[in-house]
């Protein structure tokens, strides 16, 4: 096994960790682990070794991305509710200077006209949105094309 040329983190929001129960016709069967896994085998074939985190609590994501998300080339991040209203969430990915990829299962273009406001959108690498367990596997594979760009 050769060593991975790419670390990535991935930080998961609130009620992520409900995946696969909640609301499964919005958000799908999948849980969050099944995701994770899917994620970390997708960074084996990119060469990217994967790193998850998920809290319900905002502090505790601002941390990790202080503590640990600064430490890697790169991060995808579903911020879930906290997408629409953390000031904190924001200025913590602002100060690790990590690029990062914005994810999101649903289109949140789509939902709520409260959903439609990103606090993270402009400061991101780039936004998937609205393809389920795919927008982090389309989000890894473009976070890491970024990070990684064609000779």
């Amino acid at each position: 096994m050769t060593a991975s040329d790419l670390s990535i983190g991935v930080l998961n929001g609130p009620n992520l960790d409900l995946l696969g129960t909640r609301e499964p016709e919005l958000y799908g069967s999948l849980s969050l682990s099944g995701i994770n896994s899917e994620l970390e085998a997708l960074g084996a074939e990119l060469n990217a070794a994967v790193e998850s985190f998920q809290s319900n609590h905002e502090g505790e994501l601002s941390d990790w991305i202080r503590d640990v998300g600064r430490m890697k080339d790169g991060l995808l991040v579903n911020a879930a509710a906290f997408t629409h209203t953390s000031v904190a969430l924001r200025d913590a990915l602002l100060a690790s200077g990590v690029p990062f990829v914005e994810v999101h299962l649903t289109n949140i273009w789509a939902r709520e006209p409260f959903r439609h406001r990103s606090l993270l959108s402009d400061i991101a690498v780039g936004v998937v949105s609205g393809f389920g367990k795919e927008s982090y596997l389309l989000g890894l594979r473009a976070l890491c094309n970024h990070l990684r760009p064609s000779a």
